[in-house]
Order: C-alpha cells, then sequence, then structure tokens
C-alpha cells in the first residue's frame, strides 16, 4: 500500500533532555510544511516538552496521546511514555535523565518493530549516561542490530556523498582484529544492497580505504591491506560486485576521488567520519543500513555547551527525516518493481 505522505509516520526518539535533542526536533516540526510530508510521533511527555520549548521560544504546537492508536495525522503528537517529573539541567550529564532516553528509544523502536510507525528518528545521546544493566550497548546502532532484522551498518550520508564502516565503536588498538574476509564481504554487500534499494543506484560503484598508511606500503607499515583487504575486493570484483580499492586514506578525499564512487567504505571509525563531517557537518545524516526498518539520525552529538541557549542548528535532524522519508519511499518502489518486474515483449514482424 502506497501511503499518502502525510500519513508517513516518523517514530522520534527524544535523545537527552539535557542536551539539544528536543530543541532541533521542535525547531524542525514547527515548520507547518514538514507536516505535509509526514506525522511525527515524538515519545517523551508532552507537558515536559512543552515546557522545554519556551527555553528557545519555540512555536511548535504539541499533540498530546496516551496511547498509540490516538495519532491524528498532520499533528505533532507526544506519545506521553512517562508521567513523573524529574529534574533536568541543560548541559549537564546526569543518569536519570540517560534512562529517560533510553526509554524513548526502546519504546521507539519497538513501535518500528510493530509497525506503528513507519521510520525512527533518533535525537543524540550520551552513551555513557545510558548504560544500565538493560541497556549495554555502545549506542543505538548495536541496539537496534538486536531488535531488528538484518546486519547494521553505520552509513554517513549527506547528498551523493556516502560514507560506510568496516567497524565502528570499536578502540583502535582493536580495529585489525575485526578486518576478516568475511566481514569485508558482509559490509560490502550490505552497502551494496541498500544503494540499490535505499537509493535506487542499480550497479553501485564502492571504494573501500586501506587500513595501514599508504595501504601499508607493500608490508612495510602492515600486512592486512596486502594479505586481507585486497585479495577479498580481487575476489567480490570477480564475482560481479563493483568493488575497488584499498585506496590510501590520507589523500583520498582531499584529491576529490570519493567523488567517483556511489559509497566508500572506512577500516574504522575516525578514518570515515573525519573526512565526512568535515565535508558535510550540520546536514550529514547517520542511517543504519541494512536492516528491514529505516532509521536515520543527525551527524552531531548532544552538544551540551549551547543547550538550552537557543544555538542549535537543526538543519541536520531535518535532513535526518528527508533522508529517512526518501528510503521509506524508495523501499516501497523497490519491493512493488521486484514484485512485477517488467516483461519483455515479443517482437512484432
Amino acid at each position: 500500500m502506497v501511503k499518502k505522505a502525510e500519513n508517513i509516520l516518523v517514530g522520534i526518539s527524544i535523545g537527552d533532555l539535557n542536551g539539544i535533542g528536543p530543541e532541533v526536533v521542535l525547531k524542525t516540526f514547527e515548520d507547518a510544511r514538514m507536516l505535509e510530508l509526514c506525522t511525527p510521533v515524538i515519545f517523551a511527555n508532552v507537558k515536559m516538552l512543552s515546557y522545554l520549548k519556551k527555553s528557545f521560544d519555540s512555536t511548535a504546537v504539541l499533540h498530546g496521546i496516551d496511547r498509540l492508536d490516538q495519532i491524528v495525522p498532520g499533528k505533532i503528537n507526544v506519545f506521553n511514555l512517562w508521567k513523573e517529573s524529574f529534574n533536568l539541567e541543560y548541559g549537564t550529564e546526569n543518569e536519570i535523565v540517560g534512562s529517560y532516553a533510553i526509554k524513548s528509544f526502546v519504546a521507539a523502536t519497538k513501535a518500528l518493530k510493530e509497525g506503528i510507525v513507519d521510520v525512527l528518528v533518533t535525537a543524540p545521546i550520551n552513551k555513557h549516561t545510558v548504560q544500565s544493566e538493560t541497556f549495554n550497548f555502545p549506542g543505538h546502532t548495536d541496539y537496534l542490530n538486536q531488535e531488528l532484522e538484518g546486519d547494521a551498518l553505520m552509513l554517513m550520508v549527506c547528498d551523493d556523498l556516502r560514507v560506510g564502516l568496516l567497524t565502528d565503536h570499536v578502540p583502535v588498538t582493536e580495529v585489525a582484529t575485526f578486518i576478516t574476509e568475511k566481514r569485508i564481504r558482509q559490509k560490502v554487500q550490505t552497502i551494496k544492497k541498500s544503494l540499490i534499494q535505499d537509493f535506487c543506484i542499480p550497479k553501485p560503484k564502492i571504494a573501500v580505504l586501506g587500513l595501514n598508511p599508504h595501504c601499508g606500503d607493500q608490508g612495510v607499515i602492515g600486512k592486512e591491506d596486502d594479505e586481507i583487504i585486497r585479495p577479498t575486493l580481487k575476489k567480490m570484483f570477480e564475482e560481479g560486485t563493483l568493488v575497488f580499492g584499498p585506496y590510501a586514506a590520507d589523500s583520498f578525499f582531499g584529491s576529490h576521488s570519493h567523488e567517483k564512487f556511489d559509497a566508500v567504505i572506512a577500516c574504522y571509525h575516525d578514518q570515515g567520519l573525519i573526512p565526512f563531517k568535515t565535508l558535510s557537518f550540520g546536514k550529514g545524516v547517520n542511517y543504519t543500513a541494512g536492516l528491514n526498518k529505516v532509521r536515520t539520525s543527525p551527524d552531531h552529538g548532544t552538544a551540551y555547551e549551547i543547550a538550552g541557549k537557543n544555538q542549535a542548528d537543526h538543519n541536520s535532524f531535518t535532513e535526518a527525516v528527508y533522508l529517512a522519508l526518501d528510503i521509506y519511499k524508495s523501499r516501497l518502489e523497490h519491493a512493488h518493481w521486484a514484485e512485477k518486474p517488467l516483461k519483455s515483449k515479443e517482437k512484432q514482424f
């Protein structure tokens, strides 16, 4: 079923309430045109958000609901996930506040999993304050990988720039131990599938960066590039996947080589995210590719230093909503054509 735009339900986890999450969420949806594209469902508390929006003069009109079957299209729905009040202090780490950030995220994920909302957009959390006996994950992606179907992969997106990761939230000292043929194959195929079904690129070209400086300089500065990465990419290319590399990471983006590819895979977090954020900060989106459901988030953190000061730029969060909607529609279209492939016509004589 093809939904009307305003009936696409966007679940939103509110993130760290002491950070800029509430501000960027409400600034995004105070623009009435956004409500013509989708219907937001914020997992939080309407009284608390009404209080917080005074800090940044938001004109957003909130519609509180106590059950998810009360969602009203075209309104900023706030699902009252909790009723108790607790102290907030902008710009500070607080484990109680962290627990409510996770309560919001877990409930929104459940709604996504059950098909109550169509896509999920997550506001930033503090990875330290959210840790508990019931939530022991380094971030959103790892939890989603457990709860949803597929193989989660962090894919940073800004227009035609897409940067994925072979490893994400692991210590740098352990990165090399994760570089295996199995992982490379898995991540390349995940990105390839995402580029086809999520971004409508029928024959994607993918570049892979080397692990070591200068791709190891023929073993002088490390052997992983020559012994693992290069042979794996060669096999995959021969099998029909347009994957190339490894490329030396230090000059790849500066020489604009990334513009020749539909996606770039970095070996570890900072190798990919430093150039990505340098090129796109303020409008980049973190997309969790590879899962059966769509989740996006802005490319920034809680920004405690400006929380509550009405200084937060909401563009990245807005772009995260746009991308989630675009991918949702692309998947519907891809599924439609997969079910009804074009039949070749017989030649007429």
